[in-house]
């Protein structure tokens, strides 16, 4: 329903990155790096990395650890260039996070494979200067973790509800990104600490377009790239709903072959992770509900292939309105159900536009359809106008009576009335505070961070 607004200024530049006079400037107190694997399966693991600068600004870093076992291999990493050689792994900056800021952290990972054991990795060093602090970690998703991932573990659909470990009805509640094409400084480890921490919110939503400058452009980039979101979403507890986001064209079907693709990769990868939501188109518009159905039937297959167990949603007919905006309703869905299981069917509102009979329609298929809101905005249809504070109200009291889960359009500074932040936000560290808020990020803010109080009985 939002729709593309001509976008903004050069990526590089908002991220305010600059070279120093001494790149290598590491003061004696070096660095810190939380090492933590977040899955192992037979002959291969999973891990994240977390580099945290206690030295002087460092531009231009490379980090290097030595795998104490002879059969342990990198295989492939993400949000750095990876290399192996003999025992010693390095990883090297990218361009967008090629500063660390006294104090300043990034996170990393890769994925491995051993023979033997696999011991943690030792000598750490940042461009080298030993790191050394703590290479322990947590485990997001350890039964004693009160986040919303460790409370709840891997979700599924019982009857019309979003279930949790205990198979009782929960909601979460969080926050959109915008494309990740053009906002990808707002999504850092600061951001991200906010959003977990001070809005204490459920789950991030990573919004991939397809088009408009996104997946169709560069599939291995913007594959990694949701993977590391999918990580650092992990590595805070929360839930990381991927969004496959088509949008225009509006039939899905036009990007069955890249929906296969992408869903094949990063279901593979995450299989065993307990934080992870399929949305697998993000609004069909001009479109038949038989051809959005008979794309999702072949979709889902893939997904399964790989992940039985994770929640997927399916979007539906009017930009994802139940087919409302196309003058239907839910009736069509619920006569006509996808035919698989453990899924859920979107639907999109944007307050100022959308009220009583939408919200009516939705009152309706609750009872029988299980609902996940992947997208909302507290504005008009394309993003922008005016704040609408009731129907806003309305619609998450609504929302909260039914346990129906959401995230909000959109954690991001674009210059639209819809985002959380006021423009230039995403250049600082403060994603919390009243001063960077506009009146759609106070209001949600104000919404997600009020108790969970998840059933574990």
């Amino acid at each position: 329903m939002k729709r593309m607004l001509a976008l903004l200024a050069t990526c590089a530049t908002a991220l305010g990155l600059t070279t120093l006079a001494v790149p290598q400037a590491v003061a004696a107190t070096g660095c810190k790096v939380d090492y933590t694997v977040t899955s192992q399966w037979a002959g291969g693991f999973q891990a994240g990395v977390k580099i945290t600068n206690l030295g002087d600004p460092v531009s231009n870093w490379t980090l290097k650890f030595t795998l104490p076992d002879a059969g342990q291999k990198l295989t492939q990493g993400w949000n750095a260039t990876w290399s192996q050689s003999g025992s010693t792994v390095s990883a090297t900056n990218l361009d967008w996070n090629r500063t660390l800021a006294t104090g300043g952290s990034t996170d990393l990972g890769f994925t491995g494979t051993f023979t033997g054991s696999n011991p943690k990795p030792s000598a750490f060093t940042l461009n080298g200067v030993a790191c050394t602090g703590d290479i322990g970690g947590e485990d997001p998703t350890d039964p004693g973790d009160s986040t919303p991932v460790g409370t709840n573990g891997q979700l599924h659909v019982c009857g019309v509800n979003l279930c949790n470990q205990y198979n009782r009805p929960i909601q979460l509640r969080g926050m959109s990104t915008h494309g990740i094409q053009w906002f990808s400084k707002c999504y850092n480890n600061a951001s991200l600490d906010a959003l977990a921490k001070d809005w204490k919110s459920d789950l991030l939503r990573i919004a991939m377009y397809v088009q408009e400058q996104g997946y169709e452009t560069d599939p291995a980039g913007f594959t990694s790239r949701v993977n590391s979101y999918v990580d650092m979403a992990e590595a805070r507890g929360m839930y990381a709903l991927i969004d496959f986001h088509t949008l225009t064209p509006g039939d899905p079907n036009y990007n069955l072959d890249r929906a296969k693709t992408f869903f094949a990769s990063v279901a593979a990868r995450n299989a065993a992770k307990k934080n992870v939501i399929y949305e697998i188109a993000n609004e069909p518009n001009g479109v038949s509900w038989t051809a959005i159905k008979n794309y999702a039937e072949q979709v889902i297959p893939v997904i399964r292939a790989a992940d039985p167990d994770a929640v997927i949603i399916v979007g539906t007919r009017g930009w994802s309105s139940l087919g409302v905006s196309d003058g239907s309703n839910e009736t069509e869905v619920i006569n006509n159900p996808v035919n698989a299981t453990n899924i859920m069917y979107a639907f999109h509102f944007y307050a100022a536009s959308h009220k009583d009979n939408y919200r009516a329609a939705v009152s309706r298929a609750a009872s029988k359809l299980p609902l996940f809101v992947t997208e909302f905005g507290t504005v008009t249809a394309t993003g922008g106008g005016t704040f609408d504070r009731t129907s806003t109200t309305a619609w998450l009291d609504l929302l909260d009576q039914l346990k129906i889960s959401y995230a909000n359009w959109t954690y991001s500074d674009a210059n639209e009335s819809s985002a959380a932040f006021k423009p230039g936000t995403c250049n600082g560290t403060d994603y919390s505070s009243s001063a960077v808020l506009t009146d759609s990020g106070a209001l949600l803010k104000s919404r997600i961070s009020t108790p969970d109080s998840f059933p574990t009985s």
